[in-house]
Parts: structure tokens; C-alpha cells; sequence
């Protein structure tokens, strides 16, 4: 039965792609395809504005497939698509997928060679978009930007750094660019204490790591919650997470870390892991943290909710914890009883904080496919979305829904209704699949939200003064990279992590430490950092042009 139906399947298959070459061939395909029927190409060209707007005189559609967030409604009914046909006569038929679905079915679609005219927001990755722009599933976009793209070509010219982080190892742009340049993942570990327990104990807020230790031993034996139960949890975090986990404080002894175990000091490339600093530092947390009863010890496996929960007993229990908004963990009524702890001086006697790799501009915002028979409109089209006030309501939502105009041209925030979460209400009115925000924009173009400017001023006043200069960009790697990178990295990530959790639970011996290295380095280590070190050399040559 399975075979018979496999057979009918592909029968079915094979005869859809007949009358559907057929169709191409009889030259339906701009009904297909949504063009106006002017049945020539001297009377597309002449319908066509290369510049100005409307695009086109005769209103032309465009397929497109984009994935789209649970509370999106279709995005023809978003107000920003809607305005933005009005202004250009291009009409979008959307396929627009759940994103929960949308990687497996983006994947059906170019696996059968159905292709609509572009993917939107597209979530090709690197591998992806050099496979298939070489193999010309999709195409290159460079001269297309140079001719019909100027918000998106002049954003190119000032920005260097940006087109080099869109450009293949071979030369083509195949994805465009999208970035929100606010740099507020430059630290991702903000590190959170109890203020009213320092008061109520009389210590001072600490300045050093011995000084936050002895914050956490008095929070463990001296009742600061005052309900007479050893309840109380000096210190939670969540191993290895983002925003959650205590790598901040390997600073402390000279050797910042973060989630990748990769930094870079004065352009070369260092795993922290293996380094003796980062020795030091597992032994600290061990002997004077986990070995005193001051780690929470569902820290290693802990998941959000129950972490989060926490923060938020009937009496206080939560002295000292990482993450990167204060009333998030403990709820707006004892926030003010917590502080941010800036980076805490070590052994080095020295504070320094690392800073989270990446951040730079995703480059699979917009690819256009082969079968694309109007790619100057489509263009185009995606550039308006490059135009910075566009591009601003591209990620947060259209003027008189989320923003307003302020005498200086700015954009800015209009107050939510009571009981409404902008991160649930972006959903609905912004697409957030193109267009880049410059750092330069949020001064003059846009402003950010409430909660994003609270974070932004945190880390200018406590992180920023003493961070780590330099971090790893987002590179495209050439395929034979990503194929070395794919095949070493993860188990090997997996295997350091699970060693550190090990480390500060049970201690080390120098004999285990040493084993320790030599497995990381015949899991190949020291080639994965050679590998990363070429990729930025090549980058920083990049850059320079």
C-alpha cells in the first residue's frame, strides 16, 4: 500500500511539473507571476521608474515567502505593507509561514524548485546562501544595489564594516542586510545583588570578588530575610545560558569569558577555557562558592521558569543573580531593593568585563530567487525598507501606531494602552524582516523603547568603562570552514561546558586539569582556532577596503 501510494504521489508530481513547464512555456507565466499582462517587454520597461515613486505606473505582484511570528496577523493586513503598496504599486502575495514551521517548509520549497520571487526574512543560512547563489537557486544582488537601491547603496558606502559582513568569500552579496545597532549585547551578564540585605547586615556593596564572597556568606547564615529559615539562595544563575550565567566574573582574574569561550586581544584570537586564568578561576568558584553552600545548585540545571520563579518568593530568598532586567526576575515591587554590580576587582587587581561575540548585521534579510522576472521592481521595493524612518517602522511598528513625530523630526514612542507588552504587541504591527538601524539613527532618526534605553544606560554606566576592547564579528566563513567548524566545535563546546559545571561542583586536581586540555586539544582546538584566526584576518582585510 505504502509503495502503490508512493508511486501515485510521484505520478501526481510528475505531471504537475509537466503542466507547469507546459504553462511556463505557453507564457503564462507573468499571470503567474502577477504582472499586469502588458504583454511585452518595451511596455514593462515603460511601466517601470527607476526612480521616485510609484515604482511602476501599472500595479505589478510579487510572491514572496517569509515566516511570521505566532501573534502576526497575514502580513497584508499589517498597516506598514499596506502603506507601503500604496506608495509603490507593488502588490505582495505573501505565503506567510509560522515560524515554528518555517525552516522545514523553506527547505521543501527549494528542494522542489517551487521558488517564489523572494524570501523575506529569509533565514538562509551562510552554508545556504553560498550553495545555492553558487548553483544560481538565488542571485546576486550587487548590481541590483548599485542601480536601483540607492538607501541601501548609500548606507553601504558610510558603512564599510556592514557590506563587508554581507559579502560572500567569493565576491556577491546574495542576502541583504538587517541590524538593530544598539549595542546592547555587548554584555549580556549583568549581574544583580541584593541591596537591602547589604544594608540590613552592614556590610558595604562590594567592590572586590572577596568583598561580593563575603556578601554571599552573610547572606547564607545571617537570616537577611528576617523569617528566622535558612531559605535563603546567595547566589543563582543558569550554566552557559545567555544573559544568565556567571561568566562576567571570570573578568575578575584577567580573562573574560562568554558563551563561546572565544575572545580576541589585539587581533588574535584566544579560547579561554584552556588558559590558566580561566584555571584560576574554576578553583575560586569551587572552593569559595560551591564548597560553602553560596552556589544555588539547581544553577547547572535549572530551565527559565523555574529560575525566574525565584525571584519572586512571598518572602525574599534570592540575594545575588544574573540577568539583564532587574524587575524581570524579581517583579516590580522589590526591584528597588537590587542593585547592578559593576565588574569586581580580582586577583589581578584590575576590573575588566568581556563583551559578547557577534552583534554585527544578519545578511539573510532579503534574497531574490531565479525565477524572479521582474528583480529591478523587486529591488526596488526592499529599498524603501532601507530608508531609515522606513526601516525604523520595518522593526517596530508604523508612524501613529507605535510612533509619533517630535518637533526634531524624531521618532518617537507613543504610550501603550495598560496591560499591553511591546514585545507582544511588535509582533503585530512590525514585520522586523529588513531595513538596519544605525547606531547614528537612534541618535537623530528613531528612538529606542523605554526598556532597551534603561539597558543601554546600564551598561554605559556599569559595564562599558571597563570592557574588553575587541570581540569575534560576524564572519562568513567560506563552506569548507563552516564544514570544520560544524565538525569540531559542538561536541567540543560540549565537552568544556560539562567540565566546567564538573570543575566548580566537584574541584580539580592539576592531573584533571591537564587531562582536561589535552582532550580539548585532540578534539581539535588548536585547529578550530587557526581556522577562526584566517577567517578574521580576511575580514579585517575586508573591512579595510
Amino acid at each position: 500500500m505504502k509503495k502503490t501510494g508512493s508511486i501515485a504521489v510521484s505520478l501526481l508530481l510528475t505531471t504537475a511539473m509537466m503542466l507547469s513547464a507546459c504553462s511556463s512555456n505557453e507564457g503564462n507565466k507573468e499571470t503567474n507571476k502577477g504582472n499586469t499582462g502588458n504583454g511585452n517587454a518595451a511596455g514593462e520597461e515603460a511601466s517601470f521608474n527607476k526612480e521616485g515613486l510609484p515604482i511602476v505606473k501599472d500595479k505589478i505582484t510579487l510572491q514572496l515567502v517569509s515566516p511570521k511570528a505566532a501573534l502576526a496577523p497575514e502580513y497584508n493586513e499589517m498597516e506598514i505593507f499596506k502603506r507601503l503598496e500604496t506608495d509603490t504599486n507593488v502588490h505582495i502575495e505573501w505565503n506567510n509561514i509560522p515560524d515554528t514551521d518555517y525552516v522545514e517548509k523553506k527547505n521543501l520549497l527549494l528542494a522542489s524548485g517551487d521558488l517564489p520571487d523572494a524570501f523575506y526574512a529569509s533565514q538562509f543560512s551562510d552554508f545556504e546562501l553560498i550553495t545555492y547563489g553558487e548553483d544560481g537557486t538565488i542571485i546576486p544582488l550587487e548590481d541590483l544595489i548599485e542601480q536601483y537601491a540607492p538607501n541601501l547603496k548609500k548606507l553601504l558606502e558610510e558603512r564599510p564594516d556592514i557590506k563587508a559582513a554581507i559579502t560572500a568569500p567569493n565576491g556577491h552579496i546574495y542576502g541583504l542586510p538587517t541590524w538593530e545597532e544598539n549595542e546592547l549585547g555587548t554584555n549580556p551578564f549583568f549581574h544583580v545583588i541584593n541591596k537591602q540585605w547589604l544594608d540590613k547586615l552592614g556590610l558595604k556593596f562590594p567592590e572586590t570578588l572577596d568583598e561580593y564572597t563575603e556578601a554571599l556568606v552573610a547572606f547564607k547564615t545571617q537570616d537577611p530575610n528576617g523569617n528566622g529559615k535558612a531559605d535563603e539562595i546567595p547566589l543563582s544563575f543558569m550554566h552557559m545560558q545567555w544573559c544568565m550565567d556567571i561568566a562576567g566574573l571570570f573578568g575578575a582574574f584577567g580573562l573574560p569569558d562568554n558563551l563561546e569561550h572565544r575572545i580576541v586581544r589585539d587581533g588574535k584570537v584566544m579560547f579561554t577555557a584552556t588558559q590558566p586564568e580561566y584555571k584560576e578561576a574554576l578553583k575560586y568558584f569551587n572552593e569559595k562558592w560551591y564548597k560553602q553552600g553560596l552556589i544555588d545548585p539547581e544553577s547547572f540545571t535549572q530551565d527559565a521558569p523555574q529560575y525566574l520563579a525565584k525571584g519572586k518568593t512571598p518572602d525574599p530568598t534570592l540575594g545575588s543573580y544574573v540577568w539583564w532586567e532587574v524587575e524581570e526576575v524579581v517583579g516590580t515591587a522589590q526591584a528597588a531593593n537590587y542593585a547592578l554590580v559593576p565588574p569586581l576587582t580580582g586577583p589581578t587587581g584590575k576590573k575588566t568585563i568581556g563583551r559578547g561575540n557577534g552583534g554585527g548585521p544578519g545578511r539573510n534579510a532579503f534574497v531574490i530567487t531565479k525565477d524572479n522576472e521582474n528583480p529591478e521592481v523587486t529591488m526596488r521595493w526592499i529599498d524603501q525598507q532601507y530608508e531609515p524612518y522606513m526601516a525604523a517602522q520595518i522593526h517596530w511598528g508604523p508612524i501613529g501606531i507605535i510612533y509619533e513625530k517630535d518637533a526634531n523630526g524624531k521618532l518617537v514612542n507613543l504610550p501603550l494602552e495598560d496591560g499591553v507588552s511591546m514585545g507582544e504587541f511588535r509582533q503585530k504591527v512590525a514585520p522586523n524582516g529588513a531595513g538596519v538601524i544605525t547606531s547614528e539613527h537612534f541618535k537623530t532618526i528613531v528612538d529606542m523603547e523605554p526598556r532597551a534605553q534603561q539597558r543601554k544606560k546600564d551598561l554605559e554606566q556599569y559595564y562599558e568603562p571597563f570592557m574588553e576592547k575587541e570581540n569575534y564579528p560576524t564572519i562568513f566563513f567560506l563552506p569548507e570552514e563552516l564544514d570544520t567548524i560544524n565538525q569540531i566545535e559542538p561536541e567540543l563546546i560540549k565537552f568544556v561546558n560539562t567540565q566546567r559545571a564538573k570543575f566548580i561542583v566537584d574541584g580539580m586536581s592539576d592531573k584533571a586539569w591537564d587531562s582536561y586540555v589535552k582532550t580539548a586539544e585532540d578534539m581539535g582546538l588548536s585547529k578550530l582556532m587557526e581556522l577562526y584566526q584566517t577567517a578574521l584576518d580576511r575580514y579585517n582585510e575586508e573591512v579595510k577596503k
